[in-house]
């Protein structure tokens, strides 16, 4: 198909518009590489900030690190957590998931 687009683009500008072509080219392979890599990565990023502002006090959390806990106490940048007999600070931006949450769509495609 890219390369369909590109002859008709040649038969409409004719054969001098070689800069025209390239700069389309670049102008689509950006644009995929916007929608494939970089929309999916922020949406992501945004729905882990809105998970970490909504943790409140007895909420179960995993932290990337693979500790699993209770929040005991929140503050601005840390939490603590139970886990077991024994009491962890840990940073907000740690924490994987939520553990009563359902799984991202792309993890339960795996």
């Amino acid at each position: 198909m890219h390369t369909m687009a590109a002859i008709a683009l040649l038969q409409v500008f004719g054969d001098s518009s070689g800069t025209m072509l390239l700069v389309l080219q670049i102008a689509l392979f950006v644009g995929i590489f916007y929608f494939l890599l970089i929309r999916p990565q922020r949406a992501e990023q945004a729905r882990h900030r809105e998970m970490v502002a909504s943790l409140k006090r007895g909420d179960r959390v995993a932290t990337m690190g693979g500790l699993v806990g209770d929040v005991v106490a929140l503050n601005e940048d840390v939490l603590t957590l139970k886990t077991g007999t024994a009491q962890v600070v840990v940073e907000r931006a740690k924490i994987a998931r939520r553990m009563g949450d359902a799984p991202a769509a792309g993890a339960a495609e795996k």
